[in-house]
C-alpha cells in the first residue's frame, strides 16, 4: 500500500489499486483492501510510514500468535489478516460508523472467502496498543462469526460484542455511560432486527442523525461501552447472555 499511494493521484493509480483489489477476476477480491481509499491524499502515506515505524505489522503477528494460542483447541481455519487503514479524515472515502458497523457486522463477503481486516482510521493517534486490541478484536469477531453466522437481532450483535470485550484486555480504562438507560433501551429491543435501531444502539443519535435515522437519546458508541461492561460484570447487570464459545 505504501508503493501505491506513492504514485500520482491519477486513473492509473485507481486502476492499480483495482488489481490488487481484485486480481485478474473483475468483481472479485483478491486482496482484502476495500477499506482503502486508492485516491487518498499525502497524510495517507504519513500513516502508512507512522504504522510501519511502530511495527505494526510485526505487532499484528504477535497478536495473531496470542490469539492462536488461545484458540488452539478449535478446529482449525486458515484466515488471511489484512490491515486496513480507512480514510476519515477531511474529504473521506466515507462515512466512518457505516464503514465500523460493516466492518463488524457484516462481514459474511469476507468469511466467505477466509479474510479478516482489522479497520484503522487515519484520524487515530495510533499507539501500539491500539494496533495489538484492534487486530485481536477483529481476529475474536470473525471466530465467533465461524461458531454463530450473522447477527440479527440487537441481541445477536451485543452477544458477539460481549465476546470480543471479553477477550482484550482494556487495561482498566473507565467506561462512561447511564448504564441504567443501556441496560432499559437493551431489555426493551433485544429482539429488534430494525438496522436503524441497531446502528443508534451502537454509534449514538449523532451519528444517526447524520444519516436521518430515528434517535432514541444514545450517546456515543453505547452498544460497544455496555457490551463492555456485560463482559466485565455479567451478574452485576442481570442481563442474561450466553455469548461464550466453549
Amino acid at each position: 500500500m505504501e508503493s501505491l499511494y506513492k504514485l500520482p493521484r491519477d486513473r492509473a493509480r485507481f486502476e492499480a489499486y483495482l488489481t490488487l483489489l481484485q486480481g485478474s477476476q473483475k468483481g472479485d477480491m483478491h486482496l482484502p483492501i476495500a477499506g482503502y481509499n486508492p485516491m487518498g491524499k499525502g497524510f495517507v502515506l504519513d500513516k502508512i510510514r507512522e504504522l510501519k515505524k511502530l511495527g505494526a505489522e510485526q505487532l499484528m503477528e504477535e497478536a495473531i500468535k496470542e490469539v492462536n494460542e488461545e484458540l488452539r483447541d478449535q478446529p482449525l481455519k486458515e484466515i488471511e489478516v489484512t490491515l486496513n487503514l480507512v480514510d476519515d479524515v477531511g474529504g473521506a472515502w466515507s462515512n466512518r460508523a457505516t464503514v465500523d458497523f460493516s466492518s463488524k457486522f457484516l462481514i459474511e463477503p469476507l468469511i466467505k472467502r477466509n479474510f479478516c481486516t482489522p479497520h484503522i482510521w487515519t484520524s487515530e493517534q495510533l499507539t501500539k496498543d491500539i494496533i495489538i486490541n484492534r487486530t485481536k478484536e477483529y481476529l475474536f469477531r470473525t471466530f465467533y462469526w465461524t461458531q454463530h453466522g450473522k447477527p440479527k437481532s440487537l441481541k445477536d450483535h451485543v452477544s458477539q460484542e460481549t465476546y470480543v470485550a471479553s477477550k482484550i484486555d482494556y487495561k482498566g480504562k473507565d467506561l462512561h455511560i447511564d448504564l441504567k438507560d443501556a441496560k432499559d433501551f437493551y431489555s426493551q429491543n433485544q429482539d429488534s432486527q430494525d438496522y436503524s435501531l441497531l446502528f443508534n444502539f451502537f454509534y449514538g443519535d449523532k451519528a444517526s442523525e447524520v444519516l436521518n435515522y430515528a434517535t432514541y437519546g444514545s450517546s456515543e458508541n453505547l452498544g460497544f461501552i455496555f457490551s463492555r461492561y456485560l463482559a466485565r460484570d455479567k451478574k452485576h447487570l442481570g442481563v442474561n447472555l450466553n455469548f461464550f464459545v466453549e
